[in-house]
């Protein structure tokens, strides 16, 4: 920590020595709630916003993803596409969805979430209705764009939304629940595809334009009804009491230690100067590289995985439609139990370092062999390591960014840069390397383990601070039960510099 931060909490404990009382933690204001009633609340909050939110992303996921199953329905040969311009088709997308994320969370912040929410949706729907009407490459590409635009906001706008509901040990099973719809839109999406490349020739269109055509109106559809099962904020929900409402709200600034919940520019400033942030970047691109050439690549992996007798094609382009979905459904479970034990241990580290393991061992399967059955087994460890990290990564970040407007922006920023994994993943496995994809699945192996060893210093730095500050408090005679809300108050602006703020490890 620095200098003038040492100097401010010492200013803030000499403060306390002379004009305030040690106090607990939680306010006496408001109406008390046990833990049996607690829960009930956490129900109530749970069943009302998580799965229309799940629902929101289970979408977005599908709506980015389908490419690679209409790949499998003659989309190339159908738009004259050569080469890489699949792979470029992909590419496109990311770099509009990461400028699109920033921006997009300071408007919900500035706005408010269920209109926010219900235009980008709506705008991402219709251009995915209308990517099913392209005739040409060139439109293809244009509509690609157009979509990463519209979808950015989304993955950060929800992950921020959810720090306004919940505290920070219970955001993980949320976000896990959340972010489980896109392993969900990997297995529904390949059945999905399967049943509507039935419709080649419908109305003259081929197979693969009606996938985007229906699973775009779809969105538009859930779009419609967003706005109104979209509840804002705690203080305005109609479903909570003002019993409730009191209650969450209390345990919120119990749990962000009243730090600063306003917007001032000077907050995004303080997310764009903080390294740890830049860390976490790091790390999310090396788990959403794996995670988006894992979404848009599987049905085709699958297709080329070699017989170990005589060389030949294990799986149908049909079948490996369908055997693309038991891996996701295995990603979906071990996302919510990672994301429930996460936030059981209050840990997220150690989790997220077990999960690169599992992944890169996955990816080492899948290069190591030429049998069908192993490399399908490794495509089961790969989406079991990779897919829970996504949520517990945005949850460790989130978690660890002191004050409302600072996490926000800090979101949008791990989030984004990590979504430019979809433009290097876009070129992670070329047609030409089939079916073994060297390059492919050894890019992904370095990427997770990299992210692995981050994960490892990150855990072992945050203990030591937070050791730290542990020791300057001890040394003034204070623990963090004796923090009265006068001291905290005169800390607010510091955000997870404040010295009464513990980072979750």
């Amino acid at each position: 920590m620095a200098n003038s931060d040492i100097y401010t909490h010492e200013k803030i404990l000499a403060h306390a020595d002379s004009s305030t009382t040690p106090s607990t933690l939680e306010s006496s204001e408001g109406p008390v709630f046990d833990a049996a009633r607690t829960k009930k609340l956490l129900r109530k909050m749970d069943w009302h916003l998580v799965p229309f939110l799940a629902l929101l992303y289970l979408l977005s996921f599908l709506d980015r993803t389908n490419i690679g199953n209409a790949r499998l329905a003659n989309l190339e040969a159908d738009l004259g596409m050569k080469g890489l311009n699949y792979n470029v088709a992909l590419a496109v997308f990311f770099p509009w969805y990461v400028l699109a994320e920033v921006p997009s969370n300071i408007m919900m912040k500035k706005t408010r979430p269920s209109l926010w929410l219900t235009i980008i949706m709506l705008a991402w729907g219709i251009v995915m209705t209308l990517m099913g009407t392209v005739t040409s490459y060139h439109g293809l590409l244009v509509c690609r764009m157009a979509l990463g635009i519209a979808e950015g906001g989304l993955f950060p706008g929800v992950t921020f939304y959810i720090t306004m509901w919940y505290q920070r040990h219970e955001c993980g099973l949320r976000m896990a629940i959340f972010f489980s719809a896109a392993t969900l839109a990997g297995a529904f999406g390949g059945l999905l595809a399967r049943g509507i490349v039935q419709m080649d020739g419908v109305g003259g269109k081929p197979g693969w334009a009606w996938i985007f055509i229906l699973e775009g109106l779809i969105t538009v559809i859930v779009a419609c009804i967003a706005y109104w099962a979209i509840n804002d904020y705690p203080e305005t929900a109609k479903f909570l009491t003002p019993e409730e409402k009191t209650e969450v709200q209390r345990r919120l600034k119990a749990d962000r230690t009243s730090l600063a919940d306003e917007y001032d520019i000077k907050y995004f400033f303080h997310a764009i100067k903080d390294w740890k942030i830049y860390v976490h970047m790091v790390i999310t691109i090396g788990i959403y590289t794996p995670l988006y050439s894992f979404s848009v690549f599987l049905p085709t992996i699958i297709s080329t995985m070699a017989s170990k007798r005589g060389g030949g094609v294990a799986f149908t382009k049909e079948q490996s439609q369908l055997y693309s979905v038991p891996p996701y459904v295995v990603a979906c479970l071990f996302t919510i139990a990672g994301g429930y034990l996460a936030d059981k241990k209050s840990q997220r580290g150690i989790f997220m370092i077990f999960f690169c393991c599992l992944s890169t061992l996955g990816f080492v399967l899948l290069i190591s062999t030429d049998d069908p059955h192993v490399q399908y087994l490794g495509t089961f460890l790969a989406a079991a390591g990779i897919y829970p990290n996504v949520p517990m990564g945005v949850a460790w970040n989130g978690n660890n960014i002191g004050g409302s407007t600072k996490r926000g922006v800090g979101i949008a920023m791990h989030v984004g840069f990590g979504n430019l994994g979809g433009a290097i993943a876009a070129f992670a496995y070329r047609t030409v390397e089939k079916p073994r994809y060297y390059s492919g699945h050894g890019l992904l192996i370095a990427t997770t383990t990299m992210s692995c060893f981050l994960c490892i210093f990150m855990t072992w730095y945050l203990r030591k601070e937070n050791a730290r500050r542990d020791a300057l408090m001890t040394e003034k005679g204070y623990t963090l039960a004796s923090y009265t809300d006068e001291m905290k108050e005169t800390e607010r602006e510091l955000g997870d510099n404040a010295s009464f703020f513990r980072y979750t490890i």
